[in-house]
C-alpha cells in the first residue's frame, strides 16, 4: 500500500495520546497518511475528561489538516454523560468518527 494509502493504527505505529504535544506528534505522523486509528488504550484517562481539553484539541487539530480519525470505543457509558454525549454526535461525523472495531474503523476510514 502506498503512503497516500495507509491506515496508521496507533498502538503498531508508536502513538499515545497523552498530552498536547502527543497530539502534534501524533498530526506529524499522520501526514500523507489515509486516516488514524486510535483505541481506548492509545488515549490517557484525561482524553475522556473533557475539562482536560486534550479530546477537544485532538479534534480540532486533525480536522484542521483533514486527517480523519476513528476512535475505537465499545462502550462510552464509564465515561459519563457528556463525553457520551461527545461520542454519539461523532458517530456520523466526516473527520472523527467513534466507531466500536479495527474492522469498522478500517472501513470507514478506507472508504
Amino acid at each position: 500500500m502506498n503512503q497516500e494509502r495507509r491506515v496508521l493504527i496507533a498502538s503498531d505505529s508508536g502513538i499515545f495520546v497523552g498530552s498536547f504535544s502527543d497530539i502534534s506528534n501524533a498530526l506529524a505522523a499522520c501526514l500523507g497518511a489515509k486516516g488514524l486509528i486510535l483505541t481506548e488504550k492509545d488515549l490517557a484517562p484525561e482524553f475522556f475528561d473533557l475539562r482536560s481539553g486534550l479530546a477537544g484539541e485532538l479534534f480540532q487539530k486533525f480536522s484542521n489538516y483533514r486527517l480523519r480519525v476513528a476512535i475505537v470505543l465499545s462502550d462510552a457509558e464509564p465515561y459519563g454523560a457528556r463525553f457520551r454525549e461527545l461520542a454519539y454526535e461523532h458517530k456520523t461525523h466526516n473527520m472523527i468518527r467513534f466507531v466500536r472495531s479495527n474492522d469498522e474503523a478500517e472501513a470507514w476510514l478506507c472508504t
